[in-house]
């Protein structure tokens, strides 16, 4: 026997038998009918679980309705009374039932059955457009995303879900899948002879888990289950903030190199962690933004605990670890460290030698690398610490990078950086950063090089670097920036590990006038070129870090060698730190930016250093330096963190510690 059925839509079902089962009696035109096939029961139309259970209930009904000799036309309650049973074309009852209020139920049981089931099916279907215009409604209240953005099926997991599972989602993944045996070759492994020792360990195993490159299983993600979506943080609150990021810091940060999305729930899509990173950074640059700033920290916090575990990654994941490392002091070092490792795992390394092989998708991911690279070398200069990334044939190949027809502005703003890094990497190598070792004689004809090599790179690079839209002239100036803190680590260096009664040869006493040179033009700059000052509550932490290690470099200069026969002059530097204090206090931001540290931090070491030369004055005799310029600890009592907050220091940190710009600690 063979079920065939009419077109969807259709409220009759037709079985065509060809003598295996009796004919139905009084069976309507195109109702019943019956046709040998064979023993099988065979569904041709399989759409849902229910339309199966369905039809082979019928399958059950006909075989009983078969017994029945005829079918009757009248209902229970006129079959009941031996009445007529009348029916007017269109209505559900007959005249007997309506007219006494019956309930009109056919006495045929499989007719029955079919008007129960199109009963639930109008039920059911009322129901699910009513929870749908409920849910429709509740997500526009909340600013939600629209209905339609979430998963159809209950299988599909958001990126959201398998972080906050942790190690036990990763476990889990290792244990279902890691230890199982892989068919396919890992790409390239066919042709390679020399290779990883892990690959060719893969080789042999097959296992999952020890790929050396991890398989790119998604390209977006459904945010279902990220803090806006949890209603911890308003849409419209989110999209101000994306808003605000993108005009903001994303230009300050090479012209957009991080930030690829134009709209809030494109980021949303493709990576929960680069939402939750560019949510936290926008929020610390916002006045009153303490709360907002707290939760979206968590929630990144949170996010980058799970992903270190997990292998699932794209590269807006390792943007959004580039950003908070940019951004964020306390977990800047740890970030591009993780950033690094996960962009191996993804092959970024290798991605400027293929799209040199003429491979152009290659070039978004080589940029990558770049940007990554410069992050690295932030953190090690800034911390005193070795480069992750070494200065290999692709950072090197930058200029050939250049020449790729896709690179743009960003792209010059960011090979300039490369390029300096590279040159101050070079000088880290060669002299260390050994706080207790001190320059030898013969070790300033190499420094001589390395600031001439400095100077150069300042005439290569900014004429090459346009204005950019949103921040004006902050590009080009930013270049000169980046030479005034170069001169000044590269020069300072005369004075590490060196007493302030150390007998100093002449070239010593170039290189520390040049340093203090250096530390005077940083901050000049940063207080007195327009587009520079604008920026200086979104810059990164970096150039945070160097405009205060101008100013403690100048603090230190005047608390011990202001009797060396250096060219620097009290008064000007406590003027021109102090000028520094209240450009960094009036920066309108969130209570945690750096910002405000660092003026708590330096008015603090102002202090120190007035009420040391008041009493210094007062002995000999000298009262021209007036008390009343003791600026009061108090000033900026609304920040209640101790110096060390903002640079390590400890609240009896002395100003007689030694120099040392690779070791200039900024947590």
């Amino acid at each position: 026997m063979a079920l065939e059925y009419l077109p969807q839509g259709s409220s009759q079902l037709s079985l065509v038998d060809h003598g295996d089962l009796p004919e139905l009696d009084n069976a309507a035109p195109g109702y019943l009918t019956a046709t040998p096939n064979s023993s099988n029961l065979e569904i041709e139309d399989n759409a849902t679980a229910r339309e199966h259970f369905g039809r082979q209930l019928l399958i059950e009904v006909i075989w009983y309705v078969r017994m029945i000799p005829y079918k009757s036309r009248a209902c229970t309650e006129c079959k009941k009374h031996k009445v007529r049973c009348d029916q007017s074309p269109g209505q559900s009852s007959c005249v007997r039932c309506g007219k006494y209020g019956y309930r009109c139920v056919s006495s045929n049981k499989l007719e029955r059955i079919i008007e129960d089931d199109q009963d639930w099916k109008r039920g059911a279907d009322t129901n699910i457009i009513q929870l749908q215009a409920a849910v429709t409604e509740l997500l526009q209240r909340n600013g939600m995303p629209p209905l339609s953005s979430f998963p159809a099926s209950p299988m599909e997991m958001s990126n959201r879900d398998r972080l906050r599972l942790g190690f036990a989602a990763g476990a889990t993944k290792d244990n279902r899948e890691g230890r199982t045996r892989e068919t396919s070759q890992e790409p390239a492994a066919e042709q390679e002879i020399v290779s990883a020792p892990m690959r060719s360990l893969f080789e042999v195993t097959k296992l999952r888990n020890i790929r050396s490159d991890v398989p790119q299983q998604r390209t977006t993600r459904t945010p279902e289950d990220d803090l806006i979506s949890r209603g911890a943080l308003p849409h419209y609150v989110a999209r101000e903030l994306f808003s605000f990021f993108d005009r903001t810091m994303n230009h300050i940060l090479w012209g957009g190199i991080a930030l690829i999305h134009r709209d809030l729930e494109s980021a949303r899509r493709s990576s929960s962690l680069l939402c939750a990173a560019i949510l936290a950074v926008a929020a610390l640059h916002i006045p009153q933004g303490d709360e907002i700033f707290e939760f979206c920290y968590s929630e990144f916090v949170s996010l980058v605990s799970g992903s270190i575990i997990c292998r699932d990654h794209n590269l807006d994941d390792i943007r959004a670890l580039c950003i908070g490392a940019f951004w964020l002091s306390d977990l800047s070092w740890k970030l591009s460290g993780v950033a690094v490792r996960i962009a191996t795992e993804l092959n970024l390394h290798q991605s400027f030698h293929k799209m040199q092989r003429g491979e152009p998708d290659q070039y978004e991911r080589a940029q990558l690398w770049y940007l990554l690279y410069v992050c690295d070398h932030h953190y090690s200069i800034a911390y005193g610490r070795p480069p992750v990334i070494h200065d290999n044939a692709a950072i090197k190949g930058y200029e050939a990078f250049l020449n790729a027809p896709t690179a743009g502005p960003a792209d010059i703003r960011l090979m300039a950086q490369v390029a300096l890094f590279i040159i101050l990497t070079n000088t880290y190598h060669i002299f260390g950063s050994d706080s207790q070792q001190p320059l030898d004689e013969e070790d300033f004809t190499t420094l001589r090089a390395f600031c001439l090599e400095v100077e150069e790179w300042r005439m290569k690079w900014q004429p090459r670097i346009a204005p950019n839209p949103y921040v004006g002239s902050y590009p080009s100036k930013g270049v000169v920036l980046h030479y005034h803190f170069a001169k000044l680590q590269l020069n300072s260096l005369a004075l590490r590990a060196i007493l302030p009664s150390h007998q100093f040869s002449l070239d010593r006493r170039e290189a520390a006038n040049s340093a203090i040179a250096s530390a005077m033009s940083t901050m000049n700059l940063v207080l007195h070129e327009p587009d520079i000052r604008n920026a200086v509550a979104h810059v990164t932490l970096f150039k945070h870090t160097m405009i205060a290690f101008a100013a403690v470099f100048l603090l230190k200069v005047v608390w011990s060698w202001n009797s060396a026969s250096l060219n620097i002059e009290r008064r000007q530097v406590l003027d021109l730190v102090q000028a520094v204090v209240e450009l960094m206090s009036s920066v309108q931001a969130s209570r945690r930016h750096l910002c405000r540290h660092i003026a708590t931090g330096l008015s603090k070491m102002i202090s120190r250093l007035k009420t040391k030369f008041l009493a210094q004055s007062r002995r000999d005799g000298d009262d021209t330096f007036n008390i009343t310029t003791v600026i009061d600890d108090n000033s900026y009592g609304s920040i209640s963190e101790s110096v060390s907050d903002a640079f390590g220091f400890e609240d009896d940190w002395m100003l007689t510690s030694s120099i040392d710009p690779f070791c200039f600690s900024i947590t």
